[in-house]
């Protein structure tokens, strides 16, 4: 999960204590288990589409059938989604610096890249005729035209490499992100006749050294064809109602931390992700087993695990495009991720409650006296309730709060609250038991969240980014009425490439050249609208 949350406080203070009957017991018991096998170093950290995924996929299946759900997905329980097709670097591929190999985290071979070898004795400001050239990116011309996109001008400057007689050419202190040239590599590119790499900061300071006199390069350029899959696990109880409620929680980590998601540094560590999110997913298991022994027969209940949320909402997002029920019958959705650190501190938040003019008062009827909360009105933000709020489809999330463990190796199963967790599932299961006897409840719209990890922001451009695309740029997954983009004249579908002067790649480019601005503050965003560019004004 990734978190960017303002939360409106309401005032109670203590835990709440609920009497260990015998029935929780066993959820709490269950709940544990659970959590101890989904966050256990078999399963290495459950990045999307490892073995250690296709492992949780089949316990949570097993689950959802000893506890009576229908399979739902396209393959019994299961649905798969395309993360990523592309390419990555082959088995040859290799880049040294006077004679020492360069690690892979530290370069990448760029998409159009020939693959070919090359090497040479490189003198640092000297381009010679068969050589490799090293290309210092802070030193571009600043003549060229801000608006082609940062692979294009990577492209434009190996055109002229080669033309002018270099064999290779190695790109060093570049603006971009490691992860987001890794995500070039998915753009279909069309390869020229040398060899190009671009390398990290690392890498970068070797080749910037002032007292260098030389160096000797080597490098080989090798691909190998490359397809990532997720897969999201879906359960059913069919009560024959007209309407479904959706419970989804995603199940997927980050592994060892190879997609540059974890917060820890140094060596690669097994991320088991206890409470992001086997938490979630524990309480899903859960409210399965209890809502099909239950009475509430006036809705049906999808239950979905999701895959592919680290990375960007993906499995939500193909799930709501690729629905195996009517979306349309989807009378809400509640969202559960990161619940099992419930403290006086935090207490539960919850997202979402402007999303339908009922939540309010349900939420006041189903809250335990004595639970400390927090409320956010946004349908919006980084978890998988996004996707179904993007159909026009109320939603709640609950979230017991970030910790010193998120996103690193720390976040193990002996940390969970497992009290605090069946605390969070019985206020789930008191509300959807409240909304039984209602009619459908209405959706309404609400502000947009401003999504990013530590990005500080002072204007918003009222977009929501699909964090699923990877084409380059951002796609815009919708427009928030009154604000800047929706003035200007942006649209759904529109791939924002330039805000101001500054190129924008992905979300991560996009969030930083955010930033940059403060309220009052004019500039232009470029965008792509179909085949044509367009150029808008904005004002923040």
């Amino acid at each position: 999960m990734k978190k960017c949350y303002l939360l409106l406080p309401l005032v109670c203070i203590t835990l709440v204590a609920y009497p260990q009957k015998k029935a929780d017991r066993k959820t709490v018991n269950n709940l544990q288990l659970h959590v101890t096998y989904l966050a256990s170093d078999k399963l290495e950290g459950r990045r999307t589409g490892t073995e250690g995924e296709q492992l949780a996929s089949a316990y949570i299946a097993e689950q959802m059938k000893l506890a009576g759900l229908s399979p739902k997905g396209d393959q019994g329980y299961l649905q798969t989604f395309t993360v990523r097709e592309g390419k990555e670097p082959g088995a040859n591929t290799k880049f040294n610096i006077n004679h020492q190999a360069i690690k892979p985290e530290h370069y990448r071979p760029l998409p159009f890249s020939a693959v070919k070898a090359a090497k040479g004795e490189v003198l640092p400001g000297v381009n010679e005729m068969d050589n490799i050239w090293l290309d210092n990116v802070k030193a571009w011309d600043e003549k060229v035209s801000p608006h082609a996109s940062p692979m294009e001008l990577y492209i434009k400057k190996t055109k002229e490499a080669k033309k002018n007689g270099a064999t290779g050419i190695v790109f060093y202190n570049g603006p971009e992100e490691f992860t987001t040239v890794t995500r070039w590599l998915d753009e279909k590119s069309e390869a020229l006749p040398i060899p190009a790499v671009w390398v990290g900061p690392e890498a970068s300071k070797t080749l910037s050294a002032d007292d260098a006199n030389g160096f000797q390069i080597e490098m080989q350029v090798d691909f190998k064809d490359s397809k990532r899959t997720g897969t999201n696990v879906v359960g059913y109880i069919d009560n024959g109602a007209a309407n479904t409620v959706v419970i989804g929680a995603h199940y997927d980590h980050l592994g060892l931390g190879e997609d540059h998601n974890s917060l820890a540094p140094g060596e690669k560590a097994i991320h088991n992700g206890a409470d992001d999110n086997a938490s979630g997913t524990a309480a899903l298991l859960e409210l399965g087993r209890l809502l099909k022994a239950s009475k509430l027969k006036n809705n049906n209940y999808l239950l979905i695990a999701f895959s592919g949320e680290e990375l960007g909402l993906f499995g939500s997002k193909y799930y709501t495009e690729n629905s195996t029920i009517d979306i349309t019958s989807v009378n809400y959705m509640v969202n559960m991720d990161m619940v099992g650190r419930l403290n006086n501190d935090k207490g539960l938040q919850i997202g979402g409650i402007g999303t339908s003019p009922s939540w309010t008062a349900l939420l006041k009827s189903s809250l335990p006296s004595g639970l400390k909360v927090s409320y956010d009105s946004s349908g919006t933000g980084p978890s998988d309730h996004t996707s179904f709020y993007r159909k026009d489809i109320p939603v709640l999330f609950f979230f017991t709060g970030t910790h010193a463990d998120y996103h690193k190796p720390s976040d193990d199963a002996d940390k969970i609250n497992y009290e605090g967790e069946l605390t969070v599932l019985k206020t789930v299961y008191e509300i959807i038991e409240k909304t039984n006897a209602q009619p459908r409840l209405a959706f309404t719209k609400t502000r947009e969240m401003q999504m990013g990890r530590s990005t500080r922001f002072t204007v918003t451009l009222g977009i929501m980014p699909d964090y699923t695309y990877s084409k380059g740029g951002v796609r815009v997954d919708g427009v928030s009425d009154g604000k800047p983009a929706s003035k200007a004249g942006l649209a759904t579908g529109d791939v924002i490439i330039q805000l101001g002067n500054m190129p924008v790649t992905d979300v991560e480019t996009y969030m930083g050249a955010l930033s940059t601005f403060k309220a009052g503050d004019q500039t232009t965003v470029k965008v792509k609208r179909g085949k044509e560019e367009k150029v808008f004004d904005i004002r923040f």
